[in-house]
């Protein structure tokens, strides 16, 4: 059996996909504050400086529809949100954690 060749084509529209995903700045950023377990809508504003919450709505609600986090809606007065990473979403822990080492090697040069 022959190993399939990866073409440079297929390649880089895996990789186009995925920064179409994450790629931004504040999706990175949402994903990386999610890691550690769920979080509701305020502390992920509060850790988020400068994000506002049109922005932020938006980003969850791309996020979620890409099943990178679900959405979780606490029938309480007020409502609660919570946010919680799915296994497609924990499965950037190693991307976004190469990303830090490179950066952690590079931007001080």
């Amino acid at each position: 059996m022959k190993n399939k060749e990866i073409k440079p084509k297929t390649l880089e529209c895996h990789v186009e996909k995925m920064f179409n995903i994450i790629g931004g700045k504040w999706s990175f950023l949402i994903i990386k504050n999610l890691f550690p377990g769920t979080k509701r809508f305020g502390e992920l504003r509060s850790s988020l400086h400068g994000i506002s919450p049109k922005t932020l709505t938006a980003c969850l609600r791309s996020l979620e529809s890409h099943g990178i986090l679900t959405r979780e809606v606490i029938p309480t007065i007020p409502p609660e949100v919570r946010y919680t990473l799915t296994e497609k979403g924990m499965d950037l822990q190693n991307v976004v954690n190469q990303m830090k080492i490179w950066g952690e090697k590079w931007s001080e040069r």
